[in-house]
């Protein structure tokens, strides 16, 4: 496993704002970016969702650092990471999680996951309870129950399931010129798209400019939805309740009351179920936080490792090696 500074490699230059352009090679190349910060301080690797990127992390990232040590890959078939005939399912994206952890900073981590990412973060800490000190699950996908999506995201993922129409939906949606893509996304994920730094929106402009030359990333985006929607179903999300009811690490859950995609009453009933686990919810927000409201949210996580997390931050600063 290498890692190397390729910024241009793999679609084209690299212009960030904030966070270093790196790739490691982990049975194929696997972009990522290095957002910096103490040498000693707690690592959080974070984890982007379904369609999402490690830019998704670019408005709070420099909110972190001053504390902790950020990195943040993209998955396979997401971002910069093509999937070169690897698996996009949820499964296949932990252990790729797993293997950058271990080929990068080193164990253990707080995990920082966005929707599917808060879902393959907390499938790590089940699966590898010794890489993972603590989680931060920001509008994690949890396990379908009686708090249901809102009814055009339920549309969009029965879009999904059906595979031609899937197909031609996807084919439309990268049809449209990047800006468009990006204002789309935004204003599904969002309850005001203009809180996003418009230097950060640049990025996301730019990432899907890169991405409309990589073949395959419909087909792959559809494996990727398919597998998160099994994973959280009831016919089979059997195995992730059970690992989420292993979790034993500090737990901050992070929500925004608007959310369109994940309920908030999920993140509710989540805390109600995991007393020692934090609940903060940002009212008039939606999905992503993290990008909508990067101080509210950074502060609630300084908070949180200051205080019900610090057990967290302390494993997470005594690495068993340095980061890369």
């Amino acid at each position: 496993m290498t890692t190397s500074d390729r910024s241009g490699s793999h679609g084209g230059p690299d212009r960030r704002a904030a966070g270093r352009s790196r790739w490691v090679d982990i049975g194929g190349p696997v972009h990522y970016l290095d957002y910096g910060g103490p040498a000693d301080g707690p690592v959080v690797v974070a984890v982007h969702g379904l369609g999402g990127s490690a830019v998704n992390w670019s408005a709070i990232a420099p909110l972190l650092t001053g504390r902790c040590r950020v990195f943040a890959p993209d998955l396979a078939g997401h971002g910069r990471t093509e999937s070169l005939g690897r698996s996009t399912t949820v499964a296949a994206n932990r252990i790729l999680l797993h293997r950058f952890i271990e080929a990068v900073p080193g164990s253990p981590v707080i995990l920082m996951g966005n929707s599917m990412g808060g879902m393959l973060s907390m499938l790590e800490a089940a699966a590898a309870p010794d890489a993972v000190a603590g989680l931060v699950l920001v509008n994690a996908a949890y396990p379908f129950g009686p708090a249901l999506p809102h009814p055009f995201v339920t549309a969009m993922f029965a879009v999904f399931a059906t595979p031609v129409v899937g197909r031609f939906v996807m084919g439309r949606r990268r049809a449209a010129p990047p800006d468009k893509q990006v204002a789309a996304l935004l204003r599904l994920c969002c309850v005001d798209p203009s809180r996003v730094p418009a230097d950060v929106v640049a990025e996301h402009v730019e990432l899907a400019r890169v991405r409309t030359g990589f073949a395959g990333a419909e087909r792959d985006l559809l494996h990727a939805a398919r597998s998160v929607v099994a994973t959280a179903g009831i016919a089979r999300g059997g195995s992730y309740r059970r690992g989420i009811r292993s979790i034993r690490v500090p737990v901050l859950l992070v929500h925004g009351e608007r959310d369109r995609l994940v309920p908030v009453a999920a993140s509710r009933a989540m805390a109600r179920q995991h007393p020692s686990w934090t609940l903060v919810v940002f009212p008039d927000v939606g999905h992503v936080p993290q990008l909508e409201v990067p101080r509210q949210t950074a502060d609630a996580i300084h908070d949180w490792l200051g205080s019900t997390g610090r057990s967290a931050a302390e494993a997470a600063s005594r690495r068993r090696r340095a980061p890369a």
